[in-house]
């Protein structure tokens, strides 16, 4: 296992070069600067400007002062936000995204699951077609279309909960559920055909004739042997919610880390931009790292050390 992880680690070490390097090349490619908006300023003060922030160095001394930076933990300024450096921006809008993050994520795993089981021990009956609807529904129509649904029949024409903003419990369920749709209906499909699959197992059937009650098997033996695929749809579940939240959390004004990074792709604002897709890839590489792991949990006749091998 020891050595598993450590390949492991190396692998996510390399991904991230891999990253950071690709991230600021493109920014350097794309035409303009932080500074390009600024239409009224004497090229004098530009160049002060670009000079402050190292913008007037050969490119590869300042692909290696950025590279230094990552190591260090230390992003560097944000152009636009004068008084918030990069990590700043990421202390402040973090904690916000990763709460409806996991409030997203959290909905997507019970919810798709439940939805995958009734419509699995209900095989052709209403409830599988009510669960698969829902799961049609929640895979053709996007994100950003469900939360103006949302915002217009739950917060404005019937009041329920409040159209935007992040103050309470209250303003995160409707940003939650938009979030979550996708996975949701995704995860129901996956855990239902799975679930039909593993019902028609022989050791199922020799629970049933052993005279096992359906709760005992479903949970045991059932649900248990299905979760795997699911569990392998975690690791670009938790991409999707990641990149998802970026155009959520910009419709209800919520101020996480997505709405800066919109944001600072408004403005050109590469630091913002480099630091947080670092930052984000770093929660990924991690996340996949995780779900590996948690393969042995719910199957241990799957090993780490033999996972290395494969």
């Amino acid at each position: 296992m020891i050595r598993y992880l450590g390949k492991r680690i190396i692998f996510m070490i390399l991904s991230l070069f891999l990253i950071v390097t690709a991230t600021f090349f493109i920014m350097k490619a794309v035409p303009g600067g932080p500074f390009t908006s600024e239409k009224n300023v004497p090229d004098e003060i530009k160049a002060a400007l670009e000079a402050k922030y190292k913008l007037n160095l050969p490119l590869h001394e300042q692909y290696l002062d950025y590279l230094k930076g990552v190591i260090t933990w230390d992003l560097g300024p944000s152009f636009v936000e004068k008084s918030s450096t990069v990590n700043d921006m990421i202390s402040r809008g973090f904690p916000v995204s990763a709460h409806l993050g996991a409030q997203a994520l959290l909905l997507a795993i019970f919810g798709g699951i439940t939805l995958g089981v009734v419509a699995a021990l209900k095989h052709n009956k209403w409830q599988d077609y009510s669960a698969m609807l829902i799961a049609v529904l929640g895979l053709s129509v996007p994100g950003f279309i469900l939360a103006s649904f949302y915002q217009y029949f739950f917060a404005i024409k019937w009041g329920i909960f409040p159209i935007a903003k992040w103050e309470g419990f209250e303003y995160t369920v409707l940003p939650s559920l938009a979030l979550a749709a996708m996975p949701i209906a995704f995860i129901a499909r996956l855990t239902r055909s799975n679930m039909l699959e593993v019902l028609g197992q022989d050791y199922i059937k020799t629970a049933k004739a052993k005279g096992l009650n359906t709760v005992t098997i479903t949970v045991k033996h059932a649900i248990r042997n299905a979760l795997l695929p699911v569990i392998t749809y975690l690791g670009p579940l938790l991409a999707n919610i990641l990149t998802g939240a970026f155009v959520i959390e910009r419709i209800f004004g919520i101020p996480g880390l997505g709405r800066e990074f919109v944001i600072s792709i408004t403005n050109r604002d590469y630091t913002v931009i480099m630091g947080t897709t670092v930052f984000y890839a770093i929660i990924l590489v991690v996340g996949i790292l995780l779900v590996d792991i948690a393969y042995t949990l719910v199957d241990p006749r799957i090993k780490l050390s033999d996972a290395g091998r494969e």
